[in-house]
């Protein structure tokens, strides 16, 4: 069957990020390294499957089924974002009629006559069913009308080595599920999916070995090998290179030179007679000195290359160096060789000019980390793009040029950024979900948080950051925080108490606030002193409990998009008030290798031995096993994103550090819940002033009751408040994934809060203190309408540090408790030891635990003796 497809079948799997992670079939990286996916699509998915596409539209092929879709915009959404097809109902055909081949109908059954409902554009058949269908008659009408493409979707259980042939004789692209796939070779009641591949490629040899040709993830040709239905499947199973050797078997690619790659993707060309593998090349391909058997690399490849190495190796204070270390002066070069492209007049000057560019435009990317193959999949995305910008350049620049624009045309005044913004961007609004139309699986679904990274891709990245901080110390320390922070000016990765008062310059304004915070919540947490706690038992056997502080405490606070010195005062407070002999708190410099002064006055006001100039799981990793410079911890606290989180969890994990944790704590969340007596302003505000954390952040709406007039007016106000924000950009990335539900009752909103348990919970309702007590699930309560959450993150008193995610049903937050250990001790009179020795005897007979009985009788013997 030859195919436009990369490969002859599509693997249906569950919704982003349960990606092949489903515990039996394919596992998410043999899933990756296939990439023709399918996915059915319902409203509550629609948020998380837009987030998967922007991350990985180009990697994947990604054709969905969006028959329970009411919106065309959802639709035309997923198809802007990177789709390569969506199959609609009939109906809704002539409405998407301009998308061309990227849409097509989708119908559900086994019988032939529903081929007629096919088009140019193809089919899909779903719920086809080989034990309902008239198999022969199918096959028949399928040739006859050649539908092109033709898929077909098997109902669960369907015998898929059977539906497999099936679908060759229809000439049709099956949509396979990853639970019924296995790149095993003998796995009883799964189709393997070389064996899958091997049957369709035809090959010219005697041997049957199939030509592969294999390239980096731009494109390059890095060699020709062989491969067999073996070879693919080591290859699946392992995600490497892995080829048939026409003399020695198969070959591990590298597993003797170290040029070892990383198996990208797998596919066949178009009359499956060649195969191509897309790899992650380590070193390099070809045996002799160069890249590839086919030469070394040219081009804006070898630019890449050459760029890379020189970053890593340039001297100090040479032209190269100063380019990756000085924003201002790459940035004027990027300037200058783009003003003198547009002065080019002739080919030579404006190839010569262009190239120019490109130098210092890669020189940019390479200094913040980005790869060519990071900028060809952005070229890709757009590619598949299907709303269109009107393309006038921007007011400054038009202004420039002469040009007359809609913006600049009626006044000569220069059009704002925010103005821009909001004349383009549209209203920014949160879906919303009404109770009484959407099931409860519907609810779970929507209700998920946005989706990280899986963790074993986040253990991927941060085990070797981890480890290298472990061996190299302060090294590896200031190494990662010259890439990461750009501050390649620092050379200690550590600020020491006391700290410079040419540090701790700041407004009289900012330290009075500072100080105000520090005092109520000193207070709060000072009143959560436990007293000795000291039981009887029983006559003569007293049991006691006592706190002790934790001796030696690493805080970490958060960089990033935004400075928090709150953060330092809701750590580093309660950490004073236990009595922590050693406070040491990290948090990212900036690029000039400063810390904000806010940061380091709070440090100083709770005694902190010293800060570590390091942000990430590089920071956790140091005040964990310690280094040359930075103090080892005992116990490590503060929130961060999903990297610090995966490092707080390892090391904690870890035996060797002997560290331990607050709380998993990941992107910050409210619920705000409100009826009708709400101000629609209060409501709108409380939402905002969490998704302006970060695009990750959620806030979700309970509304009790709320007529369309109300919804409307919280809508409005959120839409309004929003586009008046410095952070719109990222207030408009968290709205996009946040939900308003509407429910009728106080109860049903509270069992909506309790599932979700959010970090923050506003009650914004009448007699709003009534209903604490129906509070199972939150990390922190705001009640009232007097009462916003941002008291609470700076200086009411309580703690702003808090679990997030879910885990508000497992954990506190931070409070004086995080910051003591609770020892027990035991004290019996002779005659608490008769009272208790007969049942601590009979126990450890039980057990057999002989020495442990002993420890007791010898004892009553000896009193009996007396």
């Amino acid at each position: 069957m030859e195919s436009t497809l990369p490969l002859p079948f599509l693997v249906s799997v569950a919704v982003p990020p349960g990606l092949g992670g489903e515990k039996e079939g394919l596992s998410r990286e043999e899933v990756s390294c296939l990439g023709c996916v399918f996915f059915e699509v319902i409203p509550a998915t629609v948020d998380k499957i837009l987030r998967f596409l922007g991350q990985h539209n180009v990697e994947f092929e990604p054709y969905f089924d969006v028959t329970r879709l009411s919106y065309r915009s959802d639709i035309v959404d997923l198809l802007d974002a990177g789709a390569r097809k969506v199959f609609v109902t009939p109906e809704q055909l002539s409405d998407l009629a301009e998308f061309g081949d990227r849409v097509a109908p989708i119908v559900s059954g086994s019988g032939a006559d529903l081929l007629a409902m096919g088009n140019v554009n193809g089919l899909l058949v779903s719920e086809f069913d080989l034990e309902r269908c008239n198999v022969t008659l199918f096959v028949e009408e399928s040739k006859a009308r050649q539908l092109s493409p033709l898929f077909i979707k098997p109902v669960p259980g369907t015998d898929l080595d059977r539906f497999v042939q099936v679908a060759a004789q229809c000439n049709a692209v099956p949509v396979l599920p990853s639970t019924g796939l296995t790149t095993s070779a003998d796995l009883p009641g799964k189709l393997a999916v070389a064996k899958l591949l091997s049957t369709v490629w035809t090959s010219d040899r005697a041997d049957g070995l199939v030509p592969t040709v294999v390239t980096d993830e731009n494109g390059t040709a890095l060699g020709l090998v062989y491969s067999s239905e073996e070879s693919v499947a080591a290859a699946l199973k392992t995600q490497t290179g892995v080829y048939q050797s026409r003399k020695r078997g198969l070959w591990y690619k590298g597993a003797s030179s170290g040029d070892t790659q990383e198996l990208v993707r797998i596919s066949l060309d178009c009359d499956n007679d060649a195969l191509k593998f897309v790899v992650k090349q380590k070193g390099r391909f070809c045996h002799l000195e160069q890249s590839g058997c086919f030469g070394n690399l040219k081009g804006i490849q070898k630019l890449e290359h050459t760029l890379v190495s020189r970053k890593q190796s340039a001297p100090a204070g040479s032209y190269t160096a100063r380019l990756f270390s000085d924003e201002k002066l790459l940035r004027a070069k990027i300037m200058e060789e783009a003003e003198e492209l547009c002065d080019a007049k002739t080919s030579q000057e404006v190839a010569f000019e262009a190239a120019d560019l490109i130098y210092f435009a890669m020189a940019k990317a390479v200094s913040v980390g980005v790869s060519l193959s990071d900028i060809e999949k952005s070229l890709d995305a757009k590619s598949w793009k299907v709303k269109r910008r009107q393309g006038d350049a921007k007011g400054k620049w038009a202004e420039k040029e002469g040009i007359k624009t809609a913006t600049n045309a009626a006044t000569p005044a220069p059009v704002t950024v925010a103005a821009a913004k909001e004349a383009t961007s549209g209203k920014i609004t949160m879906k919303r979900l009404d109770m009484t139309k959407i099931s409860a699986a519907e609810l779970d679904a929507a209700l998920k948080r946005p989706s990280q990274k899986s963790s074993e891709t986040i253990l991927n990245i941060i085990k070797p950051i981890i480890e290298n901080v472990r061996n190299d110390g302060d090294k590896a320390v200031l190494s990662y925080t010259h890439q990461f922070e750009k501050a390649t000016s620092l050379t200690s990765p550590v600020l020491r108490a006391p700290f410079p008062e040419a540090f701790m310059q700041l407004p009289a304004e900012t330290i009075a606030a500072i100080d105000v915070s520090f005092e109520n919540i000193r207070k709060f947490h000072a009143a959560q002193k436990e007293e000795r706690l000291d039981v009887e038992t029983m006559p003569g056997v007293i049991c006691s409990r006592f706190s002790r502080p934790i001796e030696a405490v690493g805080l970490y606070v958060p960089g990033g998009t935004a400075v928090l010195p709150s953060t330092a005062l809701m750590l580093g407070v309660p950490a004073m008030v236990a009595g922590c002999k050693k406070i040491v708190l990290a948090s990212p410099p900036r690029a000039d290798g400063s810390i904000t002064p806010e940061i380091v006055y709070v440090a100083h006001k709770v005694g902190a031995e010293s800060i570590v100039l390091a942000g990430g799981a590089q920071a956790i990793a140091a005040m964990a096993y310690g280094t040359e410079s930075v103090s080892k911890v005992d116990k490590i606290l503060g929130p961060g994103n999903q990297f610090v989180t995966a490092a707080k969890m390892f090391v904690s994990n870890d035996t060797n550090a002997g560290v331990s944790i607050d709380m998993p704590a990941g992107p910050s969340e409210v619920l705000v819940i409100a009826d009708k007596d709400a101000n629609p302003a209060f409501v709108a505000s409380d939402l905002l002033s969490q998704a302006e954390h970060g695009v990750d952040s959620q806030v979700i709406l309970i509304a009790i009751d709320l007529n369309e007039s109300q919804l409307a007016a919280i809508e409005d106000e959120l839409d309004r408040q929003a586009k008046a924000l410095p952070r719109v950009d990222i207030v408009r990335g968290a709205i996009a994934h946040s939900l308003t539900i509407v429910v009728k009752t106080i109860d049903e909103a509270m069992e909506i809060s309790n599932q979700y348990a959010p970090e923050h919970l506003i009650l914004q309702i009448k007699e709003a203190d009534k209903v604490v007590d129906q509070v199972m699930n939150a990390g922190s309560v705001f009640i009232g309408e007097w009462t916003p959450e941002s008291v609470g993150d700076y200086s009411a008193g309580v703690n702003h540090s808090l679990p997030t995610y879910g885990y508000a049903k497992q954990y506190s937050g931070v409070n004086l408790g995080s910051f003591v250990k609770h020892i027990t001790s035991s004290n019996l009179t002779a005659e608490g030891l008769r009272n208790v020795g007969a049942a601590v005897m009979q126990l450890a007979k039980v057990e057999e635990l002989e020495a442990h009985r002993r420890a007791v009788s010898i004892r009553l013997d000896y009193m009996s003796r007396l």
